[in-house]
Parts: structure tokens; sequence; C-alpha cells
């Protein structure tokens, strides 16, 4: 187990050669120049791990299991080749990587695993071992941030280096443990994308609101994942968007989002061996796993973002609230209307109208299409009150939501199976109540 930990020093001593990227910048050097130079060195430790340390201590300090079966360290060289491809965007004119966001990602990662391997000493639990890899790629994406701004200039100010590196670290986090150790390559590019993208938008992170966000989306995660309504990516994800809603938005943003995941969550528990009887239960005792959270989520996910970017994008803000309530009124309707109307015998086809059996995609019940309005109202009331809605705005809400459940529906009996998941499903009925809400809110004049 110490090698693990001592490979993953190795391999952030590696990413500390990220520093020397700010360091080449601004110097007026050509950008073709700069950018050979800066993944110079990142290509001679691919090259080495490819062609030159093939055995000896050096090799099985670096070695990950895959790589005894070749001979090589490929693990080594697909992180170094991936570094290096970033340092070669960050000289370019106009629209080149920012400094920041490639040290960050760089430094979220390759700290992260060590602070995870760290805690896999004392403990395998998965909540522990991933908390530890948040912490400390929080600390160290924060402490490249810190660094970019004394060595290139441009410092950023500490609430959104502090928001930043929490997003970093949490993206990093999600990604592994969607996908495996190998991947790291692909969870450095994925992140390093992210801050780029929020640091392009150039969105704001008031102080109060970051520290806010980044205390409750944690205990959050914690709740979540302690009374098993979210599995281990589940519950990254739930907190990643629980944060961006906070800052970004605000705290009504935030209170749609977490009522939600609280009543969603609840009512996937709702009597579960009944549910399990008939076929129709969530998997893995009705934990929701990231997919699952994403996908219900990812409209919201994009509302809060726009809204925060409007004056970038060129439309009135409030019309991505009505979008992000819409979409989230689709979720809660959809997941209240499956949850409780499955209980019931009866099922009809949305298409048809004919009997089902219970649990056939499209398949509805009087009882699920109430309790699926209740939940749509949930939301409109909740955002009346935080948005302050008059009772046309809320109705707006009430139908968005209806409207995304139906589409849910619709999508289930005709398409999901043979074109779409039940994941892309639901991705596209909160697509479709965001849109409603929006477009009624438009053609209402209510924006």
């Amino acid at each position: 187990m110490t090698g693990n930990v001592r490979r993953a020093g190795a391999y952030a001593l590696v990413g500390s050669l990220a520093l020397v990227v700010p360091l080449l910048v601004g110097r007026g050097l050509d950008p073709l120049t700069t950018a050979g130079a800066a993944a110079l060195p990142f290509v001679a430790v691919g090259l080495a791990a490819l062609y030159v340390v093939d055995e000896g201590p050096l090799f099985d300090l670096l070695a990950r299991p895959g790589d005894y079966e070749e001979g090589r360290l490929f693990g080594l060289a697909a992180f170094a080749f991936a570094c290096a491809g970033l340092a070669l965007l960050v000289p370019l004119r106009q629209v080149g990587l920012p400094p920041t966001a490639f040290v960050g990602s760089v430094a979220a990662l390759v700290v992260g695993n060590v602070a995870a391997e760290l805690v896999r000493l004392r403990t395998t639990d998965p909540f522990a071992v991933t908390a530890g890899f948040t912490l400390g790629g929080v600390v160290a994406a924060a402490a490249g941030f810190l660094a970019v701004g004394e060595i290139a200039g441009g410092r950023l100010a500490f609430p959104l280096v502090a928001f930043l590196a929490a997003v970093a670290a949490l993206g990093a986090a999600l990604l592994r443990a969607a996908l495996f150790e190998r991947d790291d390559p692909l969870v450095l590019v994925s992140v390093a994308l992210l801050l780029w993208g929020f640091l392009e938008l150039g969105i704001a992170a008031p102080a109060v609101r970051v520290g806010v966000g980044i205390g409750v989306s944690a205990l959050l995660g914690y709740v979540a994942f302690a009374l098993g309504t979210a599995s281990l990516s589940g519950m990254l994800t739930g907190v990643l968007l629980a944060l961006l809603a906070i800052v970004l938005g605000g705290y009504g943003w935030f209170a749609l989002l977490i009522t939600f995941f609280g009543l969603g969550g609840l009512s996937s528990k709702f009597r579960y061996d009944e549910k399990a009887a008939r076929g129709i239960a969530e998997d893995n005792e009705g934990a929701r796993g990231g997919g699952n959270v994403l996908a219900n989520s990812a409209v919201a996910l994009v509302a809060v973002v726009l809204f925060a970017a409007s004056t970038r994008v060129g439309v009135p803000p409030e019309l991505f609230r009505y979008a992000f309530a819409g979409s989230v009124a689709t979720a809660m309707a959809d997941t209240l209307s499956s949850e409780i109307g499955g209980l019931y015998d009866g099922p009809r086809l949305v298409t048809t109208l004919e009997r089902v059996e219970p649990g056939t995609d499209g398949a509805v019940t009087w009882q699920g299409q109430v309790a699926g309005l209740v939940g749509a109202g949930i939301i409109a009331g909740i955002a009346a009150v935080f948005f302050e809605l008059g009772p046309v705005a809320t109705a707006v809400v009430v139908v968005g939501g209806f409207a995304g459940t139906l589409a849910d529906s619709l999508l289930g009996a005709t398409l999901e199976g043979p074109v779409l998941g039940n994941q892309g499903v639901n991705l596209f009925a909160t697509l479709a109540g965001a849109v409603v809400g929006a477009g009624l809110a438009l053609a209402l004049g209510l924006v």
C-alpha cells in the first residue's frame, strides 16, 4: 500500500513541472517557441517512460499494475503527454488555455491522488478516500492558482480561487469515481477545460456565497451518502451541482435543487421492498447514481451557468430562472410520478391508454399523475417564494413541470429502449420542461 503512496508522490513531482508554463508565458517569446518550451519537459518524461525506464527500482516506483504486462510505463507516459498537450495550448494568442486552468487542474489531480492514497493507508471506506482526494485537491488547486498569480501576474480574488479550486477537486473526484485510475489523463483534460470555461465566462464568486456553498454542499454530500439516498458518484454530482447553484445562482436556486434531491431520494426509498417485488425499484437499494442525478440536473446546471454569464450571452437573466425552475419541476414531478404511481395497479400506456404491466416504459397511473402534479407544485411554490413570482408566473412553472413529465412518458413509450436509455429520456424531459417554462414566460411577457 505504501508503494501506491510513493507512486502518487512521484506523479505529483512530475506534475510540478506545470509551474514551468507560467514562468515562460509573458516573456516576450514567439508563441510557438513558448509552446514548445512549455511542452518539452513533459514530452521528455513521456518518452523516457516509454523507451528508457523499463526495469529496476525506478520502474517499480512508477509502474501501475497494467504496466508490468507490457514492460513500459504507459500510465506515466499517458499522463505526461496529456500535460504536454495542454501546455501547448497555453501560449496560443487570444484563445489560449489560461495558465491558471492548466496548473490548477494538474495540482488538483496529482495532490488529490496523494491525499487519497494516504487516507487509504488507514481505511478503504470509499467516502473517506474520496473526501481525502477532494480536500487535497482543493488545497493544491488553490495553491496552484495563487502561485500562477505570483509568477505570471493576473491574480484572482480569493473567493474565486476557493470556488474554482472546489470545482476542480469535485470535478476530478467525480470523474475518478466514474472512471478508472488509468483514465487520469482524461480527468486532467476534462478538469482543465472546465476551469477554462469558467474563467472565460468571467463569472463572479461572492465571498459569502462561496463559503456557504462549500460548507453546505459538503454537508449535503455527507448526509446523502450516510442515508444511502445516493451512490458515491451520485453524491459527488449532487455536491457539485449544489455548489454551482449557490455560488452562480443564489440560495433560491439551491432551495429548488435540494428539495428535489431530498424528496426525490426519499421517494425512491418509499415502500422500496414493494417496488422491488414489482420490478420497478431503483437499483442499489434506491441510491441514485451519478448518471441518474446528472441526467435529471444537467439542464438545470446549464441554466444556472448561463444565468451567471447572462451579460456575456446577451439574454435576460430572468429567462434562465424559468428554464431552471421548469427543469427542476419536471425532475421532481417525474420522480414522484414514477416512485408513487408505480405502486398502483392498472397502469396505462400514455400513447394508446391500453392497460400494461407495472414498470412498462411510458405507462402512467392517475395516482402517479396526481403525485407528479403535486411535485411540480412544490417546486413552483418554492420558486414563487425565492424568485418572487406572482400567481401567473408560478403557474408557468407548474405547467413546465407537468409538460416535461408528459414528454418523459411519451419518450418512454416511443423511443426508450431502441433509441434512448432511461437517462437520455430524463435529460430530454427536463429540457422540455425548461423550454416550456421559459417559452411561456417569454410569451406572457414575464421576462
